[in-house]
């Protein structure tokens, strides 16, 4: 069955090659175009295209395919081209012809875009859940080791005293800047494109304001044009924003897999998190940490597929955009799954003490000398040759107590300040708001 049948056998061979592989990646849609359904045919009624009558025949069935799609049941046969197919051949075998009038004033065109925009819609919120919740490890791992020092290196030479503390809190703000690009994306995803139909709206009295707030929307995209223009730069903001994420947790990850090896020894790593080797009987190699760096730098280059995909198309829908769930869709779960394994590798690693001890840390307090003598009234200029000349000479060294007090220091983490940046971001999102939306149209 195709939404678009008018009465002749296709070639099977095009067939095959232009559905693809919608009727796999389309389960991930089905409780989303029913849900847009719902809120489709309820205005349908109030605009007088859809008898009341209908309409409370329609919505009990609709809820029941909801459910089943919720609960993962939801299938879509052999020879249906797609969920929107599927879902009207459900309610025609089950309604008779009342099945049939739930795409007027619809194209399939608007009911992929509002599908996806739902479904991606859910899926930021899931995943910024779990972003929250590897900040907030992250910072109580800042706060518990941070007063453990160990060195900073700027070219991978040994520069300054750092601490676990500031490595643990870097990447806990770092998440807070990934989450305000996530909020952009939020923002585009948030607006309704239903009713544009195939891109140049109906000359049906839609009631396209109505459908905005039954599905939850901040907005509407209005110009019809423009909403299908929207296919493409969705899926490219959204994938911009899980790619800084993935930048974030991507570089936790090589971190992971540097301080854990022998030349550096920062953390260790129980043996559950490591793998061995089938040679050498000593290994105990950090492979979540490699393999999280490798998904990471995978999502990165999804923005650039997806403008490689429809980077150069005219107004107007194009059979191309159909590619773009193949590279659109994956991102989520593989991202999710990162920050699930991070938080569990983070929550399980053991933080090694007293590693400044070591004398080859020595040179890392050059600065802190420099600083000790211009306290002293050297000109700082000179107070630098002077600590040169000794390293030079040899005789370097340094016996004074760290003093870091500005904020963001080693003294002065200001992780409560950190904290209340990352409240203030997530308040912008308004999952609230949708999630009571939702909620009232599909129970």
């Amino acid at each position: 069955m195709k939404l678009w049948d008018k009465g002749f056998k296709e070639d099977e061979r095009i067939d095959e090659f232009t559905v693809g592989n919608d009727r796999v990646l389309d389960l991930q849609l089905a409780q989303y175009d029913i849900m847009g359904t719902i809120a489709h045919i309820t205005m349908l009624e109030s605009v007088g295209l859809l008898p009341k009558e209908d309409l409370d025949i329609l919505l009990p069935e609709l809820k029941a395919l909801y459910a089943e799609a919720e609960a993962g049941r939801f299938v879509i046969e052999d020879g249906i081209e797609d969920v929107h197919s599927q879902v009207e051949l459900m309610l025609t075998r089950k309604l008779g012809d009342v099945g049939k009038k739930v795409h007027t004033g619809r194209s399939r065109n608007d009911q992929v875009l509002v599908d996806l925009k739902l479904f991606a819609r859910a899926r930021i919120e899931k995943t910024v859940r779990k972003v929250e919740s590897l900040f907030h490890t992250l910072q109580e791992a800042s706060e518990k080791y941070k007063n453990v020092l160990i060195p900073g290196y700027t070219h991978l030479q040994v520069a300054m005293p750092s601490s676990f503390g500031l490595w643990f809190g870097a990447y806990a703000e770092s998440l807070i800047d990934d989450l305000s690009m996530m909020k952009a994306a939020w923002e585009v995803v948030n607006q309704n494109p239903l009713g544009s139909a195939a891109g140049y709206g109906s000359s049906a009295p839609l009631n396209r304001t109505m459908t905005t707030e039954l599905l939850g929307f901040d907005d509407l995209d209005y110009n019809s044009v423009y909403a299908q223009m929207t296919r493409g730069k969705m899926e490219r903001a959204v994938a911009f924003a899980y790619s800084s994420i993935a930048e974030t947790v991507g570089r936790l990850a090589m971190d992971g897999c540097m301080f854990s090896s022998q030349n550096f020894g920062f953390i260790h790593l129980p043996d559950a998190l490591t793998t061995g080797s089938s040679i050498m009987p000593h290994k105990k190699n950090p492979d979540v940490f490699e393999l999280v760096r490798a998904h990471c730098n995978k999502i990165q280059g999804v923005p650039g597929s997806i403008r490689y995909i429809c980077g150069n198309l005219p107004s107007g829908y194009f059979r191309d955009m159909q590619i773009l769930k193949e590279v659109f869709f994956p991102i989520f779960k593989e991202m999710d799954d990162c920050l699930d394994i991070v938080e569990y590798a983070v929550k399980g690693m053991e933080v090694m003490d007293n590693m400044m001890d070591d004398p080859k840390y020595k040179l890392a307090f050059s600065v802190e000398e420099v600083n000790h003598l211009v306290e002293e009234g050297v000109p700082f200029r000179d107070a630098y040759r002077q600590v040169a000349d000794s390293i030079r000479q040899g005789t370097f060294e340094y016996h004074g107590t760290l003093n870091h007090t500005h904020e963001g220091s080693l003294g002065n983490l200001c992780n409560d300040r950190i904290a209340a940046k990352m409240e203030r971001v997530l308040a912008g999102f308004g999952f609230g708001s949708v999630s009571a939306a939702v909620e009232a149209l599909v129970r």
